[in-house]
């Protein structure tokens, strides 16, 4: 075996695309600290990694405990902060449930990260940070200048791309100010295969489509892009010291239509929605061309959609 890569971190290590960046990391070599949120049988996957039994380390922190942050981050050169604070599906207080947890809980990782004196960090934003941009024009597609409106999202109540927006604004005013080398990766809606036996909200989108069997569905537009391509794109910007400033990732533009055709054709005998789609509501394009730039490229949406099915069958989720 070659020799360890060095010491990075992952927070939220358990999760959906946390799992999958813990994975590629220690495919690589490197040594890995996940952070998890508590001690439980659900990060039981996480054991079974490549390499994991030499090279992974689980510790617990929280990205509103500062301390057990620093903890955590210690000796590590690097940091892929991928953690975030989920909502339940309403918020009654969005500013105390969502956008103060998001906002300190990135800047707590942030300045552990100074204190540790931290190479590099790949923090992962979102395409809500980018798209909810009235002003932007339509028949351009949304790039890394763009940012979704704070003022509009108050406004709309749309109150996650606002966490997400802030979050990201603050992450890269206090890396500036503070001489920290960081990356903001923006991903779409991340679906594929799953690591975890727990079903996150991205995969519901999905099982959904595949366990109930609407009458009428709404002919939704989505832009996609895949678990493990994300977490590609996440390394390939920790490793290639050219890689600076934000990243948008996002590999297709699929109405739901769609996915369940390829479903229907690939997985066929789950209960599907019957043939009838309301018309949904058209979404600005994005580019992914400075990533791709870079050296990153995606799967198929096929390839994706049969390897998900193929997860959920695995964990039992879709029974």
């Amino acid at each position: 075996m070659s020799p360890a890569k060095g010491a990075v971190c992952v927070t939220g290590a358990g999760g959906f695309l946390g799992s999958w960046v813990a994975h590629l990391l220690l495919s690589r070599n490197y040594l890995v600290r996940g952070t998890i949120i508590t001690v439980d049988e659900k990060y039981a996957h996480l054991k079974q990694l490549p390499n994991a039994s030499e090279n992974l380390k689980l510790v617990k922190a929280d990205l509103l405990d500062y301390p057990s942050l620093v903890a955590a981050i210690q000796g590590c050169s690097g940091v892929f902060h991928v953690a975030s604070p989920v909502p339940s599906s309403s918020v009654s207080n969005p500013q105390v449930e969502l956008i103060e947890p998001a906002v300190t809980g990135t800047l707590n990782v942030l300045k552990a990260c100074v204190e540790n004196k931290v190479k590099r960090v790949v923090y992962v934003s979102s395409a809500a940070a980018v798209f909810m941009n009235p002003s932007w024009p339509d028949t351009q597609p949304m790039d890394e200048s763009c940012w979704s409106d704070a003022e509009y999202c108050r406004t709309t109540e749309n109150w996650y791309y606002l966490s997400k927006t802030e979050a990201e604004i603050k992450a890269l005013e206090y890396a500036k100010a503070n001489g920290l080398d960081v990356i903001s990766v923006c991903p779409n809606l991340i679906i594929g295969p799953l690591l975890q036996s727990t079903v996150n909200a991205s995969t519901m989108v999905l099982t959904k489509l595949l366990k109930e069997g609407k009458d009428l569905e709404e002919n939704k537009h989505h832009r996609v892009v895949d678990v493990r391509d994300v977490a590609e794109a996440l390394v390939l910007v920790y490793e290639k010291p050219e890689a600076q400033g934000r990243y948008i990732c996002t590999a297709h533009s699929i109405h739901v239509k769609e996915v369940v055709d390829i479903l229907k054709e690939n997985c066929p005998n789950y209960n599907y929605p019957k043939n009838s789609f309301t018309v949904g509501e058209e979404k600005k394009e994005m580019s992914s061309e400075k990533l791709q730039r870079l050296g990153w490229s995606y799967r198929s949406l096929h390839e994706t959609l049969v390897d998900a099915v193929e997860s959920y069958k695995k964990a039992g989720v879709l029974e």
